[in-house]
């Protein structure tokens, strides 16, 4: 039996080598499950080129394949997928606008947008705030540290659910999903600020959904904002303007 040694980072820079595989891995970062003509779509190649591609991400370990029928549908194999490509990003240049259409999806991921499986930019910058703010959440401010990087998963923080927060989760009517940790938190690369994730993250963001107060974007990772969300958001948690 032969020895295993160090690991070899080399193997993963080199799936993630490829930029249409990256756009792949970023069009699923909202943790949805895609067909590979909509991934090929994503990447800007060809069905077969975009097969290649994917059948490598799925040997890496990055993603899992669902067959439908006759179709084939891929997903990020896990939660730690999603935090590894936040916490490249803030390690990666920026792209820059070049049409007024990509101006327009970049202020909506601005706006909402989500992060793996939890609501991210200014929407889940001002959730994480009034959270804090109504004393459901304790144990920071909300702001990045000094020794936190721009984005990508935090962990300087440890914040905890008060008891007015669970009252108010029941409230609300939030399941928090089990055997997973209740609150972790992301510095928001757009706004330099924390946005709520983990458990409570994915729990709020189901809980929108579900009341139509937020609608994924069939075509990226913004999300919209409903008229009905809008009074919601400034009901619930005093969220007047985004």
């Amino acid at each position: 039996m032969s020895e295993l040694g160090d690991v070899d980072l080399s193997a993963v820079g080199a799936v993630l080598a490829d930029p249409g595989r990256c756009r792949m891995l970023l069009a699923l970062d909202d943790g949805r499950t895609l067909p590979a003509s909509r991934l090929a779509d994503e990447a800007g190649v060809s069905a077969a080129t975009a097969s290649s591609h994917l059948r490598r991400l799925v040997d890496a370990g990055m993603l899992v394949v669902e067959p439908h029928g006759r179709y084939r549908y891929y997903r990020l194999a896990g939660p730690e997928v999603g935090r590894l490509i936040e916490t490249l990003q803030p390690f990666a240049p920026r792209r820059p606008v070049q049409s007024l259409r990509q101006g327009t999806r970049a202020a909506q991921l601005r706006t909402a947008r989500t992060c793996y499986d939890h609501l991210a930019g200014r929407l889940g910058v001002a959730l994480m705030t009034s959270m804090l703010e109504r004393h459901h959440l304790t144990g920071g401010d909300g702001q990045r540290t000094p020794k936190e990087g721009p984005q990508g998963a935090g962990s300087e923080i440890d914040y905890e659910l008060t008891d007015a927060g669970r009252a108010f989760l029941d409230d609300f009517r939030v399941t928090l999903a089990p055997r997973r940790r209740a609150i972790r938190y992301c510095i928001d690369w757009t706004e330099q600020q924390h946005h709520l994730g983990g458990a409570l993250g994915r729990g709020l963001f189901d809980r929108m959904v579900a009341l139509d107060w937020v609608r994924r974007s069939p075509a990226h990772r913004a999300v919209d904002l409903t008229p009905a969300g809008r009074e919601g958001l400034a009901a619930t948690f005093g969220i007047q303007a985004l």
